[in-house]
């Protein structure tokens, strides 16, 4: 079985703010875990399954540079060996593997164009999907890379992704999906000039996209791209929360 996507985590810098707009944009109920630095729950309405979390920069991931961001977390049977494959294949380590206590073992990673995201073996059992396309759910992953085809080749390599359906853009070049296990997860395309590094992109399932477009502007944030709709017949939108982190939002036509 491949390797996927099973949890996503922004890192903002006023974390309060954020999840008054996650909640108000893409209808997130929330429980937040107490403490010196405390970490807050999104989960889709009327379930107790949680999708992503919420939580300020820390300090020293701040002092890098690194601005608000959507990070996922890949699932790794085994995240030391894991890691280390990476490694290996071009990939940049950018946190060595440690554990988060009663949640799992962890690394920050990056693959060889530079785009950042993270693999985990979580404690105990696998959570059950979600209802695919459910408003609150994951519905697509977008990678903007330097090139498109080794970076294909470099998460097949790691992860056994598949190559899929290829889309000729134009002058904006190949938008190439990808499926996971059988089933179409995303697409990657090479970025633009004035995209400043690679970067991976999460798509939000909502159940009305103009409505959330509407939100998105009403709560601070920016709509940069859309509504549209793209080959398939979902409509999107591409936006930044008002601490400037990227996201998208999804509305499935299936």
């Amino acid at each position: 079985m491949a390797s996927n996507f099973f949890w996503y985590e922004l890192m903002t810098t006023d974390l309060d703010a954020a999840k008054d707009f996650y909640t108000k944009v893409v209808g997130w109920t929330h429980d937040t875990w107490p403490g010196e630095f405390p970490y807050i729950i999104m989960k889709p309405e009327g379930s107790e399954q949680g999708v992503g979390g919420l939580m300020t920069i820390p300090e020293d991931v701040k002092a890098m540079g690194v601005p608000p961001m959507w990070l996922g977390y890949i699932h790794a049977a085994d995240v030391d060996a894991a890691t280390e494959s990476l490694r290996a294949a071009g990939g940049k380590v950018h946190r060595e593997p440690s554990d988060i206590p009663e949640v799992g073992r962890f690394s920050a990673v990056a693959d060889p164009q530079g785009a950042t995201f993270m693999l985990m073996t979580p404690n105990g059992p696998d959570q059950p999907p979600l209802p695919a396309g459910a408003p609150g759910t994951i519905g697509w992953h977008e990678l903007y890379t330097g090139d498109w085809k080794a970076a294909l080749d470099f998460y097949s390599g790691q992860f056994g992704w598949t190559g899929d359906e290829a889309f000729d853009m134009g002058e904006m070049g190949t938008y190439q999906l990808f499926s996971v296990d059988g089933k179409q997860t995303g697409g990657m395309m090479d970025k633009p000039p004035q995209a400043p590094e690679p970067v991976w992109l999460f798509y939000f399932n909502v159940a009305d996209i103009n409505a959330a477009a509407e939100r998105v502007k009403s709560a601070g944030g920016t709509v940069t791209l859309g509504p549209i709709e793209v080959p398939g017949g979902d409509h999107i939108i591409q936006a930044q929360d008002p601490q400037g982190a990227m996201f998208a939002l999804m509305q499935r036509t299936s």
